[in-house]
């Protein structure tokens, strides 16, 4: 009887303080486990240090270690998905490269899958990182899981375990700019969830800023909830008749003290100046839908390849 294989995939962008020690915790993790085979892909987002020379010395006596370099960054969102839909083997394993995932966690992934579960994922119930960050992240997460019109997972960052039968699922979806972690719960398979510590990044510096972060808040938000549109309705609504009665206030108050009430510059100022504020937040709303539709009907694809290494 054949061994089952397993992909672990990871995505890398100037992480080469850590790849080298992901990939040996990897190896360790799966010598404990022999009558699996498995695979190591890396896809690398075209790093500008020696991330993929360290890669290329690995891999040139390990045939485990499989290696994309991409022509040139392509994000954090279509780089992953793409490495996930060259993954062969019988279930994929998303691990990152800063080792803020633990790859001790492979064994109790792949324990679960053994039971039945289509998707086992890592979800994080505490974090060593920066307190501050982790609770903008949660208050996300709470946002996202109310207004969303499909389940949403908490606290999960795609780390976990899906089985070939998913994957297949995901190379029909043809998504330019996918969402990846709504989809895992809009398609609904099996799945368990494991709680983990997600310890602190001990080398190298986060690749992350305000603009990543934002970008996939407003992904989120634009594939998985009409709530943001319909509230530009319902405001704009309720602040037309709000405007209509002060109106209509203002003109009592005329009509009775019309010596003594001065109407002044500042209610018309403030007031502009609110609609203007309103107007301009909608519109923002309005050409992140715009822009989702515009990336959905381009088509491009997800990456451009540079060099595979050691793929068959």
């Amino acid at each position: 009887m054949s061994k089952k294989v397993i992909s672990v995939l990871t995505a890398s962008y100037n992480e080469e303080e850590n790849v080298e020690n992901l990939y040996q915790q990897v190896k360790e993790v799966f010598s404990k486990i022999p009558e699996y085979n498995y695979e190591h892909i890396f896809i690398d987002n075209a790093s500008s240090d020696k991330t993929v020379d360290i890669l290329k010395r690995i891999a040139s006596h390990d045939k485990n270690l499989k290696i994309i370099v991409n022509s040139h960054n392509f994000g954090h969102i279509r780089s992953p998905y793409h490495g996930i839909l060259q993954c062969n083997g019988d279930a994929v394993i998303m691990i990152v490269a800063d080792l803020q995932d633990p790859p001790t966690m492979i064994l109790d992934f792949i324990k679960k899958w053994e039971e039945g579960y289509k998707i086992v994922i890592g979800k994080k119930i505490k974090s060593k990182e920066n307190k501050i960050m982790f609770f903008i992240r949660k208050l996300f997460y709470n946002m996202i899981t109310k207004i969303s019109e499909t389940e949403q997972i908490k606290n999960f960052t795609g780390f976990g375990l899906y089985d070939k039968e998913f994957i297949d699922i995901l190379r029909n979806l043809d998504e330019p700019y996918p969402y990846f972690r709504g989809l895992i719960a809009e398609l609904g398979y099996s799945r368990i969830e494991i709680p983990y510590i997600q310890p602190k990044r001990e080398k190298g510096k986060t690749k992350n800023n305000f603009y990543t972060l934002y970008d996939m808040a407003m992904l989120g938000f634009v594939n998985h909830s009409k709530l943001p549109l319909r509230l530009a309705s319902f405001i704009g609504f309720s602040i037309s008749m709000l405007s209509f009665l002060v109106a209509i206030g203002y003109l009592i108050f005329k009509l009775f003290f019309w010596y003594s009430f001065q109407i002044g510059m500042a209610p018309l100022v403030i007031g502009i100046f609110f609609m203007g504020g309103v107007q301009l937040f909608f519109l923002g709303i309005i050409g992140e839908y715009i822009g989702a539709i515009f990336t959905q009907v381009k088509k491009r694809p997800l990456v451009i390849e540079k060099e595979r290494i050691n793929f068959e």
